[in-house]
């Protein structure tokens, strides 16, 4: 049997949330608009000016239930995590291992290979679906250009490389992005990417499914136990999980890339659901930020094949078994990490 617990998102300015008893009460202007039984939430995400009570606070922290703060336009502020849980024995060896710099580079390398092989095959699905002659040139090169990252991946001696072979294929990737969008493409062209704030519409779209994604990736780094703080590719800094980033990897073509490009080509996210804000920052609004959640949680749903179970998994509890995978490793219980890649 497969759960995938939910997510709650509140966006609407001034909401209440409240536990009642074991039920998660939603009021707006004093008026309860939604009820949810507790124990169906697996977390719980804020926008902007919402407020809880202490008691569900509280009661999340000790069920270590996800609670996560953002910015009305979703920019990440803060997230709870109750009482240290898991195994000392396995947050010991994970520790063990990023001091070990051939151990941590045999990680990475499985990391920077399982994100360039599932972008190349986002590429070359796009580069067959073009119906641009120009566009399915320059996606093709991509695809190759990927292909011969990961060979490059595979013989990297130390970190600086790889970080410099991953880097490379990225900027290869992102370049030819535009060539995957379909419509409106004079608005969602991909001219650079930028963040912090993002200062176009396809990098706010961007940076909004990817701060969702590695969120996803604390909680399942956090769920085995792992510190999602100690990483293997990503450089350790203070307050940036490392290790939730490092997993997040292997997810971004596939699961954040392709979720953006079907709005957008869909039609379902246009030029208008953006608005330009003092000092050029972009944002979505408050309806199309709604849209991207919802089809956020339908995409999480859909059922993936994952070739190391050999069995179909959906893709929102894919992150909490490649940490299992991930754990499994570091025990000593398996020789390697292996990466989930989709075929």
């Amino acid at each position: 049997m497969k759960q995938l617990l939910n997510t709650l998102y509140i966006q609407t300015q001034g909401a209440y949330l409240r536990l009642d008893h074991e039920t998660l009460k939603v009021e707006i202007e004093k008026e309860v608009k939604k009820q949810i039984p507790l124990h169906h939430l697996g977390s719980i995400v804020t926008f902007g000016n919402v407020l809880m009570s202490p008691y569900l606070i509280h009661r999340c922290g000790e069920d270590g239930r996800s609670l996560v703060w953002l910015s009305e336009f979703g920019r990440f502020k803060g997230r709870l995590a109750g009482s240290t849980t898991g195994n000392v024995l396995l947050r010991h060896a994970q520790h063990e291992v990023v001091r070990d710099a051939a151990a941590t580079l045999a990680i990475a390398r499985y990391i920077v290979a399982a994100k360039l092989q599932n972008t190349r095959t986002v590429v070359m699905r796009a580069a067959r679906e073009a119906t641009s002659p120009d566009d399915r040139t320059q996606l093709t090169e991509t695809a190759k250009r990927h292909a011969e990252s990961i060979q490059k991946a595979e013989l990297a001696t130390d970190l600086d490389t790889l970080r410099g072979i991953e880097g490379y294929a990225a900027k290869t990737y992102f370049g030819s992005f535009t060539c995957m969008i379909r419509a409106n493409r004079e608005t969602f062209a991909l001219l650079d990417r930028n963040k912090r704030p993002p200062r176009d519409p396809i990098n706010a779209l961007l940076s909004f499914v990817y701060t969702l994604l590695k969120n996803d990736c604390v909680s399942a780094c956090e769920g085995v136990g792992l510190d999602p703080q100690m990483g293997f590719l990503h450089t350790l800094r203070p307050g940036r999980p490392a290790l939730a980033l490092d997993l997040m990897e292997e997810f971004r073509a596939p699961f954040a890339d392709r979720l953006v490009l079907s709005l957008i080509n869909r039609k379902q996210i246009q030029p208008k659901d953006f608005v330009t804000r003092p000092g050029g920052a972009v944002h979505l609004v408050d309806d199309a930020r709604r849209t991207l959640l919802e089809a956020y949680q339908n995409r999480k749903q859909e059922e993936v094949q994952h070739q190391i179970i050999d069995s179909k998994a959906p893709f929102g509890l894919i992150p909490h078994v490649q940490a299992r995978l991930l754990a499994r490793h570091l025990r000593g219980d398996v020789p390697s990490y292996q990466p989930f890649i989709q075929k």
